[in-house]
């Protein structure tokens, strides 16, 4: 008699890969720019300076887009005033409370508005007043600083969203009659 033996083997594996998560990052920034004419209209100098997006322009920015609470478009431009050393910005100051800079107001009327042109399509996306600098009319003899973004034109009941100082040279001379004008670029980029 034959005996037949017959052998049977499944084998079966398994790989599983896992994709490695995708995280998507975005930064934040902004430029000042400030040009500074005499009564004539010459150029007296230029000063292009980063600025400090402050804790309460992040979440002001963070409410209105995604929680979509109390959107205002209204954006004002404000003047710091330098002593030659010892002006400072913290991630904390608010429009209220800033320790370590002062808003310079030698110059006529309120802090000047901001009017956006559209921001671009782009990585980063871009967005500036360059179309329509802000313009400061300086009615005495001071030392400017820097500026800041705030979204009201008088008081310190508002949003400080940024604030920045002049980088060197530093402090900047400006008598009455001055023009100061102001631009203001900010960008948004996936990091």
């Amino acid at each position: 008699m034959q005996i037949e033996k017959s052998h049977a083997e499944d084998t079966v594996s398994c790989v599983v890969e896992r994709q490695a998560s995708v995280r998507s990052k975005a930064t934040a920034g902004g430029v000042f720019r400030m040009e500074c004419f005499d009564q004539q209209g010459n150029l007296k100098w230029a000063e292009e300076f980063p600025n400090l997006v402050v804790n309460q322009g992040l979440k002001d920015m963070n409410d209105k887009y995604f929680s979509g609470s109390g959107y205002t478009a209204a954006w004002y431009l404000g003047l710091v005033q330098g002593p030659a050393s010892g002006t400072s910005f913290a991630a904390g100051d608010t429009l209220a409370s800033h320790i370590g800079w002062t808003e310079d107001t030698a110059y006529t009327g309120n802090r000047k508005a901001v009017t956006f042109g559209a921001a671009t399509t782009a990585d980063p996306s871009v967005i500036t007043n360059s179309a329509s600098p802000s313009q400061f009319t300086m009615n005495g003899t001071t030392t400017i600083a820097g500026a800041f973004l705030t979204n009201v034109a008088t008081g310190t009941s508002g949003v400080l969203f940024s604030a920045s100082d002049f980088q060197s040279p530093g402090d900047r001379a400006v008598v009455s009659g001055d023009v100061l004008n102001v631009t203001y670029t900010f960008s948004l980029d996936a990091a």
